[in-house]
């Protein structure tokens, strides 16, 4: 199976006209320079991204990947494994978080289940993209095979392309996976050559010597890997199914001309994944909140990222970046339909 062709070639740039014009646009609306603070920054951005006078970022197309991880063997997670399989059960039926927000934001939602230990029957709203029941234990051996990396970088693609046939403006991407967390730090410590102690956090909730544990299966993970850091390498050796179908779309969306509104640490990973290998993916990106756990401030500052909201979040599923979606159709909204000075025959700032 061959690589996507997103991973090979860099993604289009966004409009620099639009952008500028909808720079024009703001300093002419009935309002002081700069009062709508980060809103008005959000408008120009998406406008060079969907090259248009009038941006907006309807449709919308939610994505959660599910995948286990071999490495759940080493104690990892508060949760035990059969979780995985029994959320992708409860999206379904609409009660997890990332449904019910699907479904008050008038949103798509797609679930893509890539290996589970755990069967699960059909279920509406699952695409069963089976690459095995789980990944291999990273602590011990590589996590994934290089077919199987391929074939979760393709499955992301794949999903990309759904979203832009269906003339998606915005694409969110979700996660769901017990033990991610620690697979999502040894990438995010590999990619970053940071130490474990600095980015391995409580993920679903352990206690100080859960984190301590993890930690040092993490330091394993690194220690076994060496240090290659070509992105594919890394990315097979240390990262997650979901994880990698998230690289994938992410680079497949950018390649499409779509803007990504990125979650929290797991999608994250996943985002720097796909600048590393493709630095021109970080124009397409908008960051939606920052995550409680420790990893994605270093994950954050290293893609150069503000994020619009920090509300203690650390769910995952999505859930954070559908937190944030009303407010770029706010910034939209605001941008498109406020009157001008001209327009509205009031006087603008004084140029003494």
């Amino acid at each position: 199976m061959a690589l996507p062709n997103s991973w090979l070639t860099p993604p289009p740039r966004p409009s620099t006209a639009h952008a500028a014009l909808a720079t024009e646009r703001q300093r002419v609306l009935t309002k002081p320079p700069g009062s709508l603070g980060q809103l008005e920054q959000i408008a120009i951005t998406l406008a060079g991204l969907t090259g248009t006078d009038q941006p907006t970022v309807d449709p919308i197309h939610i994505v959660v990947f599910a995948g286990d991880h071999g490495v759940c063997a080493e104690g990892v997670s508060a949760f035990p494994q059969e979780v995985t399989a029994q959320m992708i059960a409860n999206f379904a039926s609409g009660g997890a978080a990332i449904s019910v927000m699907a479904e008050e934001l008038g949103a798509s939602l797609e679930v893509v289940n890539l290996g589970t230990v755990g069967e699960i029957p059909e279920l509406p709203g699952v695409l069963n993209q089976i690459i095995a029941p789980s990944t291999a234990n990273l602590a011990e051996t590589p996590a994934m095979t290089s077919s199987q990396v391929v074939a979760a970088l393709t499955s992301g693609d794949q999903t990309a392309e759904r979203a832009a046939r269906a003339k998606c403006r915005l694409f969110i991407g979700g996660d769901m996976g017990i033990g991610n967390t620690t697979s999502a730090a040894a990438l995010a410590c590999a990619l970053l050559d940071q130490a474990p102690h600095t980015l391995v956090g409580p993920g679903t909730g352990l206690n100080t010597e859960g984190v301590a544990r993890k930690t040092r299966v993490v330091e394993r993970a690194l220690a076994r890997h060496g240090n290659d850091q070509d992105v594919l390498s890394v990315l097979t050796s240390l990262g997650g199914f979901e994880i990698a179908a998230l690289t994938g779309a992410i680079l497949g969306c950018a390649a499409r001309k779509i803007p990504v509104l990125v979650d929290g640490f797991i999608v994250s990973v996943a985002a720097l994944t796909a600048v590393h290998r493709q630095p021109g993916v970080r124009d397409w990106l908008i960051f939606a909140h920052r995550s409680a756990e420790p990893g994605h401030h270093a994950v954050l500052k290293a893609l150069d990222a503000s994020p619009l909201l920090d509300l203690g979040m650390r769910l995952g599923e999505g859930s954070g970046a559908a937190i944030a979606l009303p407010l770029l159709r706010s910034a939209c909204a605001l941008h498109n339909r406020m009157a001008s000075f001209s327009d509205a025959g009031v006087s603008g700032k004084s140029e003494d």
